[in-house]
């Protein structure tokens, strides 16, 4: 059952299966040439709001060791900035930073491009206007956009069907001396209160495969 929060506003019911603090492990697994990367990560993921119509979204994950490589494992950090967790060191390994929203047109009554104010008096929106965003197939679209520190961003174009988001990027960007990435999809689901991803790429010369895989349980 999804709990609704009633502080949402109503273009985020949809996506309101999100929010919360999630945390678990990811299973890495990716062939580059006659090589096949493989490991494990710890993953910790955060949708939140604050008031507006779009989630923020964050996303680090760090590498899953034994604690007996330095110090003990009670120490907060070990030499390599580590966080200790236990009997594992959380090594920070990636992270990523975003937004997500309902694909809608954006309103004269909403600030932006940049800090330029709304040019339009504040419109009371309603669960009825969000209905009409509706898809034919009873989904809603849905936009993310994520951006990464090693000089990446990704625009995702998708729908959110009930407790599953399916995502597929309409654009990539990369700096100049950012690693070859070309293509991405996403899959998200709610499974009996477990977040369920998979994430596949197209990176490194090789064409669209799968990539990442993880279950995420929600902290209280």
């Amino acid at each position: 059952m999804i709990e609704i929060d009633g502080t949402l506003p109503p273009e985020l019911v949809p996506l309101s299966w999100l929010v919360g603090l999630w945390e678990g492990t990811a299973v890495v697994h990716y062939g580059v040439g006659d090589e096949t990367l493989s490991l494990e990560v710890g993953h910790r993921v955060s949708f939140s709001h604050d008031g507006l119509p779009y989630l923020n979204y964050s996303s680090t994950t760090w590498l899953l060791e034994p604690s007996g490589a330095s110090g003990d494992a009670g120490d907060a950090l070990d030499e390599r900035g580590a966080l200790a967790d236990g009997g594992a060191r959380r090594t920070p390994f990636a992270s990523e930073l975003g937004y997500w929203r309902l694909a809608r047109d954006i309103r004269a009554d909403e600030p932006g491009p940049g800090l330029l104010p709304p040019t339009a008096p504040p419109v009371a929106v309603t669960a009825d206007d969000v209905e009409r965003l509706r898809l034919p197939n009873g989904a809603f679209g849905v936009e993310a956009q994520i951006v990464h520190p090693d000089g990446i961003g990704e625009l995702y174009l998708g729908q959110v069907a009930g407790p599953r988001i399916d995502l597929a990027t309409d654009a990539v960007v990369r700096t100049a001396h950012a690693k070859d990435y070309t293509a991405a999809t996403r899959l998200l689901g709610l499974v009996e209160g477990r977040l369920l991803w998979a994430w596949d790429i197209a990176a490194l010369g090789q064409g669209l495969a799968s990539h990442a895989s993880g279950t995420l349980e929600r902290l209280e």
